[in-house]
C-alpha cells in the first residue's frame, strides 16, 4: 500500500524553522483547518509551516461502509469497541513518514509538533508517543488514545516526556469527555506530561481553545529551541 500522504501546506512567515504537522477528523479533508494558521501566528512564536495532510478514502464500518476519509476504520462507538490495529497502524507509519520528510527538508524534528482532531486526534497521540525521535509536543483535540492498552510496552523513552496539550468540550456528544479523561489518565499513569483542557463547547474547536494552543507553541517551541542550542 502506498503510504504517502498528500498534504496543503501554509506558512506563518517565509523562513520556517519549525513544524505543525496537523491531521483532520474522521470524513474531513485537510482543508479543515487551514483558517486558524492566522490565529496562531504570533510575535513570540517562530515562522511556522503547518502541513495538512489528506486522509486515504476508505469504507468506514461504523457509517454503513461508506467511502469517505477517515485515517483508520471504526467500528462502533463504544469506548471499548473493536479498533483497527491494522489501519491504525499504517497510518502510523504514513504520518512518520510526514514527519522525515520535514526533517529532510531542515527542520529538526524536535522542532516539529503533532496536532490532530478527532479521529486526528487519535493519530497524533498514538504516533507520537512511539516516534523514535523526540518531538517538541503533542496536540489532542476533542480525541482520545486508541490502543491505550498497548501504550506502556510500545512508547518510546525519546518522547516520554513529551509535553502533550488535551483539549476536549464538556458538550461533546460525538467523542464523549469520558474518552479523552480515561487517555488522559493512562499517559498521566506513565509519567507523561499532560495539559489538561476543557471548554463549554460541542465536537469543534473554541476561541479560547486556540489562544491556548497558541501559548503552548510558545512553550514547546522555545524548549525545543533551547534543548537544540545546548
Amino acid at each position: 500500500m502506498d503510504t504517502t500522504l498528500e498534504t496543503i501546506e501554509r506558512t506563518t512567515g517565509p523562513k520556517p524553522t519549525h513544524s505543525v504537522i496537523w491531521l483532520h477528523g474522521l470524513g474531513a479533508d485537510g482543508h479543515d483547518f487551514e483558517p486558524i494558521v492566522p490565529e496562531l501566528a504570533h510575535p513570540r512564536l517562530p515562522d511556522i509551516r503547518f502541513v495538512f495532510p489528506h486522509a486515504p478514502v476508505r469504507p468506514v464500518t461504523l457509517n454503513q461502509g461508506m467511502p469517505m476519509r477517515a485515517w483508520y476504520d471504526l467500528y462502533g462507538l463504544d469506548r471499548d469497541a473493536r479498533e483497527d490495529v491494522d489501519g491504525i497502524r499504517a497510518t502510523r507509519h504514513a504520518i512518520t513518514a510526514l514527519i522525515t520528510r520535514e526533517a529532510e527538508r531542515g527542520i529538526p524534528r524536535e522542532q516539529i509538533a503533532l496536532a490532530g482532531f478527532s479521529q486526528g486526534c487519535a493519530m497524533a497521540l498514538y504516533t507520537g508517543l512511539r516516534l523514535e525521535h523526540r518531538l517538541a509536543g503533542l496536540i489532542g483535540l476533542s480525541g482520545y488514545l486508541p490502543l491505550r492498552n498497548t501504550t506502556a510496552a510500545e512508547r518510546h523513552p525519546a518522547n516520554a516526556n513529551t509535553p502533550v496539550f488535551m483539549a476536549h468540550g464538556t458538550q461533546d456528544m460525538v467523542v464523549p469527555l469520558t474518552y479523552s479523561e480515561t487517555s488522559r489518565d493512562a499517559m498521566t499513569k506513565l509519567g507523561q506530561p499532560v495539559q489538561w483542557h476543557t471548554y463549554p463547547m460541542p465536537h469543534g474547536l473554541h476561541p479560547q481553545e486556540l489562544d491556548d494552543i497558541r501559548e503552548f507553541l510558545v512553550e514547546v517551541f522555545a524548549e525545543s529551541d533551547e534543548s537544540g542550542a545546548k
